[in-house]
């Protein structure tokens, strides 16, 4: 499974992209405005440069027609590199965008999906990752869990190399509902992970670990001491 992180900070990116096994940033015109008037593809090349070089990079189109938005994704591509996952929504002129660009071997991740049909379009399309907005689709009343399920079952029969990347998350549990539905990969935004990490129990497991063999040992001792 791949963990993705779903910011364009630059500082929150270098902190999981030490920390966790991240397997790329993505990014949308929404996440760009918490950033403010940047640099944009400057901004990019920074994100660029923080990541692994295996890590994976998805920038979004903004343009709504299809000309326009070939054209995005011709300056994303040449202004940051050519292994950029372009993101394009599934509208029917999106289908014709991601069509295109997967006939000339461009990477695509397909975004802004609501509902299953979305999805098998995309798939058929031959997306490289697809991205069902899990709480977005249950804020409108569609069971997420039972649309990844059908989604993965779908990416099977055809055979296809198409990813799940679960997207809008709220809360862990919804993540873990994602990749327990079939999601090959999700993206989330930095206060989720930190949501992960906060539970009372892990901190004093830890705490206690380190008590029990300070109470042993002596204060401050670790294996390190010994060797």
């Amino acid at each position: 499974m791949e963990f993705m992180l779903d910011t364009a900070n630059l500082e929150a990116i270098r902190r999981y992209a030490e920390n966790l096994p991240l397997a790329g940033v993505t990014s949308n015109p929404s996440i760009i405005k918490k950033e403010g008037k940047i640099d944009f593809f400057n901004h990019m090349k920074e994100i660029r440069a923080i990541l692994d070089p295996t890590a994976s990079l998805h920038v979004q189109v903004v343009a709504t027609d299809y000309a326009g938005m070939m054209r995005d994704a011709e300056a994303i591509l040449k202004q940051i590199d050519e292994h950029v996952f372009i993101k394009v929504p599934v509208t029917e002129l999106g289908l014709r965008v991601i069509k295109e660009l997967r006939a000339q071997n461009i990477n695509v991740t397909a975004t802004a999906i609501y509902s299953k049909i979305q999805a098998y379009l995309a798939i058929s399309a031959d997306a490289n990752y697809i991205a069902p907005y899990f709480n977005r689709m249950e804020n409108v009343n569609i069971n997420p869990r039972e649309a990844i399920l059908e989604m993965s079952a779908a990416i099977k029969r055809a055979n296809s190399s198409t990813k799940i990347l679960g997207a809008s998350f709220k809360n862990v549990n919804q993540v873990n509902s994602a990749l327990e539905c079939g999601a090959h990969a999700v993206t989330l935004g930095a206060d989720i992970f930190l949501q992960a990490f906060e539970m009372p129990s892990i901190d004093k497991a830890v705490k206690d670990f380190t008590s029990d063999f300070e109470a042993v040992f002596g204060a401050a001792s670790t294996l390190s001491k010994f060797s």
